[in-house]
């Protein structure tokens, strides 16, 4: 059983990732040069957005719970002032992810705060934060490294804890599901699986024994199950490779059933 990531690991995570981020920044031929992952940024955008998203959730932390983004916050991201010359823009993002991690150590991993996914899985607190900037930080690293054409794999920790991040953060809600009552099972190599259930009561996921196990063979059949490593999952989920990168087990046109849908919430 994967254990929990606590917040020293989150925070060790966000660092290393962002220092794997800014290194592949400074190794790229130019700041102008197109995210292939993010069509409509160059280099330069996508540094600006990960540092504005860094110092935006510090003061988000920092205000404390609320029910809509704190003016600080809101301030912030309005007043953002991000330097053009490669050194002082690496120097710039560094900052930012230090303000993040002191505003995490400084709030520990209960306190509230305001975010914007459901918090039916995925708590509003800065611990829920850390968690998710976590897997921001990767997926934007591999985003910086593809563009140079050598992307590393998600580190295993980061994408284990990934698929259940998305999962809780990106598609649990109350809202009902428009379609047919089915289920998404998420299958990892590394020996975790997981099932996301759409139904009139909304979405939410469960962890679930892994497929050939004695205790699978009691499963419901899902209606379209993905098997791939962590690091290709989370990939998917955050439509950086294609659902034909993975083995797909059922009926994959629900896929496109679940990212056009729009929950009320």
């Amino acid at each position: 059983m994967q254990k929990t990531l606590e917040l020293p690991d989150l925070l060790r995570l966000i660092d290393e990732r962002s220092a794997a981020f800014r290194a592949a920044v400074a190794a790229a031929p130019s700041l102008d040069v197109q995210v292939p992952t993010c069509p409509d940024w160059t280099l330069f955008d996508l540094v600006k957005h990960l540092g504005g998203g860094d110092r935006f959730w510090a003061a988000v932390v920092g205000a404390g719970p609320a029910g809509a983004p704190p003016a600080e916050a809101t301030a912030v991201r309005a007043a953002l002032e991000v330097p053009t010359e490669r050194e002082a823009l690496l120097d710039w993002l560094a900052a930012s992810t230090e303000l993040l991690l002191g505003a995490l150590r400084e709030a520990g991993p209960e306190s509230g705060c305001w975010a914007w996914w459901s918090p039916l899985q995925s708590p509003h607190s800065s611990g829920g934060v850390a968690r998710h900037r976590v897997q921001e930080t990767a997926v934007h690293t591999y985003d910086v490294q593809l563009t140079l054409g050598d992307p590393d794999p998600l580190p295993a920790e980061v994408a284990l804890d990934g698929v259940e991040e998305f999962l809780f953060s990106c598609c649990a809600t109350p809202s009902a599901w428009p379609h047919e009552p089915t289920t998404f099972d998420f299958h990892a190599t590394e020996g975790r699986s997981w099932r996301l259930t759409v139904d009139a009561d909304g979405a939410r996921t469960t962890s679930i024994p892994a497929p050939g196990s004695t205790a699978g063979q009691d499963l419901d059949p899902a209606g379209v199950a993905v098997h791939g490593t962590a690091a290709e999952l989370v990939l998917f989920c955050y439509d950086r490779i294609p659902l034909d990168s993975l083995r797909v087990e059922g009926d994959a046109e629900l896929f496109g059933l679940l990212r056009a849908w729009e929950p009320e919430e």
